[in-house]
């Protein structure tokens, strides 16, 4: 921080003070020297070459950072807080710095109108990469693009679909929060909330920051922000409460010893994630860091040593001005081992932006290298010429600079992509207390933005979450859906806010959080759960359920009914009730009555090709032969009334084989039709699989709608006749007319195959097949009950008027 005098514009201001010495960046300071003098020491890159340096403190402001890069291309005055080395002559013509984004674009755009190259390792803005606002800039340190990549497929990884989002109010933290939101919501996740930490960190307007963190009911929270302003919101967290988050850490604090070290922190940053450029280890830079001895250097050369001296041991020098400050602190001596002390200056065991400014100054070393090693006809200017090495300019460094391309020790490959930026490789770190309750830096996986695949690579088992659980904490909006539901977006709401909603019959997901429901193919319905696809339940009339067994028994009844007619119509055969209306042509009835009741069987069953061709052929072609029976039974009442009269000779007429001879030709002219149909379309089964039932329907296709209607035609042309025929013998006289029998049953016949035709038509799946068979036992059920059950009353329970006199008797008195 800097402390700005207030300027009375009435003398010259005094030099701007900085405070609150920063043990880090005074060890980013020396390891730049470190390396500068192991450069020089060993001589073998830059050979007969010595680099020199100059160094200011930009105290982590704009205006001091550009005042100091004012002074370093050229005045003449030597800055308040700077370190130069004896010797160096000239203006500077390479820059390593800032640590800050915001620092940095300062400087960048003032030393990129002099295409003066600056180098940074620690600015890590994605705004920075842009070459036409900044054409001198490059660094060490990945651009922000690639960490919040990182990040954006570690929400992605871990399945979290609300995360909360926590920026500093600057340029890397307003810059790098926005990429995020914009790559967090092309994964189809949802920012919950998006706070911005002022610079001045007031107890109000954190609290307000709380407040809408717990209102959002985020469980993961982003904090992308420099490791000031995140300390000022974790103590707001701590006074107001705030437990249960999962923090993840931009780099900017992901190894932050002034979050890790202080335990009040612990118990809510315990299992934070974040990720970390890449560890080094520099060897001998631990000795260089603590060979520091403020009585044999000379504090001309290095005036931060007395301040960082002060500072580490709280003593003091007795500097004019300090009058107020010494009084509280005792003399230093200069003997003070700095190897006793443990602090973040000595500690070596996170060398990742010493590392950055390590690889920054040793990419200025090879820049030099080749700009010197350039064979004269062969340089990359203005006709191949090569740069003087005596008068270096600024612009022809900066091409070499661009062009860097070489292997640390430590087997990094260190060059510059056309944005000035490095490849992007970083550690995934997470805190973890250790046995002596402290906090250390667990690496759990890395991201490596060079690898074409699996960028992002984590090791589970080493994971611990925050409150020291070891299972992932769930952020979501809403609830994740189970298998068998799908997600329904709520309005007004955001996209990962829904309700979910049960698939409706037929469809199934078998995935948690599916966006729809997939249909099952037609023969396939979804379970009770809609998790799978089953094979739909076949439907027919089966001789197993209840219906099927209910009309078979009807249909066995009938025939066992019929027969026991036949056996009482046999046993009396010589009686005149028997013999009354033609007993052959009886006996013919009920064995065609007999096989109406059989053929509804055929009915019953799995549709097969062979079933459903002779459950329909069999039903017409009986049901003529039995409708033909009757007709000949009418039309012989009708003669033999006719015969009585006096000169008839009609009955020659109407003998038994011209009876037999028109059932016969009626019969024939059924099988005639039911052939034909058989050969041109013939009936076979068909599989009907609605879309919005769960049954698969098993039926016989009539196969074509002309023969089918010409079998039902013809059984009630036959009918008709009939039936007009025994209308018209109704009245005529005698004890047992069968004229009045037969037109009782025709009007049944014709009343259940009138009503047959609508209730077949509208019955769905197996229930049109009940109705057929039930019409056919209804039908044949009223046959023989009306014209067989008065005889069989007769002869069981009435025998006195089963004699031909009782028969005659009314015939004789008319006649």
């Amino acid at each position: 921080m800097v402390l700005e005098p207030n300027l009375s514009f009435q003398s010259a201001p005094v030099p701007t003070q900085c405070t609150r010495f920063n043990f880090r960046t005074f060890r980013w300071m020396q390891t730049m020297i470190f390396a500068i003098e192991e450069i020089n020491r060993h001589g073998t890159l830059l050979p007969n070459i010595t680099l020199g340096y100059k160094i200011y403190d930009s105290c982590s402001t704009p205006h001091q950072a550009l005042k100091a890069a004012l002074e370093l291309m050229g005045s003449k005055e030597e800055a308040h807080g700077s370190a130069e080395v004896k010797g160096c002559q000239g203006t500077v013509p390479v820059v390593i710095g800032d640590g800050g984004s915001t620092q940095s674009l300062v400087v960048a755009r003032f030393l990129g109108v002099f295409s003066v190259p600056q180098v940074s390792y620690f600015s890590s803005c994605a705004c920075l990469s842009d070459k036409k606002e900044f054409p001198g800039f490059l660094r060490t340190m990945p651009s922000d693009f690639f960490q919040v990549d990182a990040l954006a497929q570690l929400v992605k990884y871990f399945g979290w679909t609300w995360v909360g989002l926590i920026a500093g109010d600057d340029a890397y933290g307003r810059g790098g929060a926005n990429i995020f939101a914009e790559e967090v919501h092309k994964l189809g996740a949802c920012i919950a909330l998006h706070e911005i930490i002022p610079k001045i960190h007031t107890d109000e307007k954190i609290s307000d920051i709380i407040s809408n963190i717990r209102s959002s009911r985020a469980k993961v929270i982003l904090v992308f922000a420099v490791e000031q302003d995140a300390a000022a919101l974790f103590d707001g967290a701590l006074r107001e409460g705030l437990t249960g988050i999962q923090w993840l850490a931009s780099e900017a604090w992901s190894t932050a010893a002034v979050l890790s070290t202080p335990k009040k922190y612990h118990q809510i940053l315990q299992g934070s994630m974040g990720f970390a450029i890449r560890r080094a280890e520099i060897p001998e830079l631990q000795n260089f860091l603590l060979q520091l001895d403020p009585s044999k250097s000379d504090s001309s050369t290095n005036p931060f040593l007395n301040p960082f001296w002060e500072e580490v041991f709280q003593c003091h020098f007795g500097d004019k001005g300090q009058e107020n400050i010494t009084e509280r602190k005792p003399p230093c001596t200069g003997t003070e081992d700095l190897k006793s002390v443990k602090n973040i200056y000595s500690d070596v065991s996170q060398l990742r932006i010493s590392y950055n400014v390590y690889k920054a100054v040793y990419a200025i070393a090879n820049a030099l290298k080749a700009l010197r090693d350039c064979e004269k006809g062969n340089g990359p200017f203005d006709q191949n010429t090569c740069p003087d090495i005596n008068k270096i300019e600024k612009w022809q460094l900066l091409h070499y600079l661009k062009q860097t391309n070489y292997i640390t020790r430590f087997g990094d490959e260190i060059k510059f992509d056309e944005n000035g930026d490095p490849a992007a490789m970083y550690d995934l770190v997470n805190w973890q207390l250790n046995s002596d309750e402290e906090m250390d830096y667990v690496t759990i996986g890395k991201f490596d933005e060079t690898t074409i695949t699996g960028q992002l690579q984590i090791k589970h088992g080493s994971i611990v979450w925050n409150g020291n659980q070891t299972h992932v904490p769930l952020s979501v909006c809403s609830s994740i859906c189970p298998p068998g539901t799908r997600k329904a977006i709520k309005l007004n709401f955001p996209i990962c806010c829904h309700d979910c909603v049960v698939c409706t019959a037929g469809e199934i997901s078998n995935q948690t959080d599916a966006i729809e429901c997939v249909r099952c193919l037609p023969e396939f319905w979804s379970n009770d759960e809609r998790t799978d696809c089953i094979p739909k339940q076949v439907e027919f009339l089966s001789f197993s359920d209840t219906m099927g067994i209910t009309l078979t028994a009807i249909s066995l009844f009938g025939s066992l009914c019929t027969c026991i007619v036949v056996l009482i119509f046999s046993w009396n055969r010589n009686t005149p009730i028997v013999k009354a209306n033609n007993s052959d042509l009886s006996f013919l009835l009920l064995l065609s009555l007999t096989l109406c009741f059989l053929c509804s069987l055929t009915f019953i069953g799995k549709p097969t090709q062979w079933s459903c061709m002779l459950r329909h052929t069999a039903f017409g072609i009986t049901f003529v032969l039995c409708i033909s029976c009757i007709l000949g039974k009418t039309i012989v009442v009708l003669m033999a009334f006719k015969a009585t009269l006096p000169g008839s000779n009609v009955i020659k007429w109407f003998g038994q084989a011209k009876q037999k001879a028109i059932i016969a030709s009626c019969t024939l002219a059924q099988v005639i039709i039911c052939t034909v149909w058989l050969v041109v379309a013939p009936p076979s089964p068909r599989r009907l699989m609605p879309r919005e039932s769960a049954i698969v329907i098993l039926l016989c296709e009539e196969g074509s709608a002309v023969g089918f209607s010409l079998v039902l035609g013809y059984i009630g042309l036959l009918a008709c006749i009939c039936l007009l025929l025994a209308f018209l013998a109704r009245k005529l006289p005698g004890n047992f007319n069968e004229a009045r029998l037969i037109t009782f049953s025709m009007l049944i016949f014709c009343a259940v195959w009138v009503a047959f035709v609508p209730a077949y038509i509208s019955s769905p799946g197996k229930y049109a097949t009940v109705t057929e068979v039930f019409a056919i036992l209804a039908s044949s059920y009223g046959l023989l009950g009306c014209i067989f059950a008065p005889k069989c009353y007769i002869i069981l329970l009435r025998p006195e008027k089963n004699t031909k006199k009782y028969l005659m008797s009314k015939a004789s008195d008319k006649f």
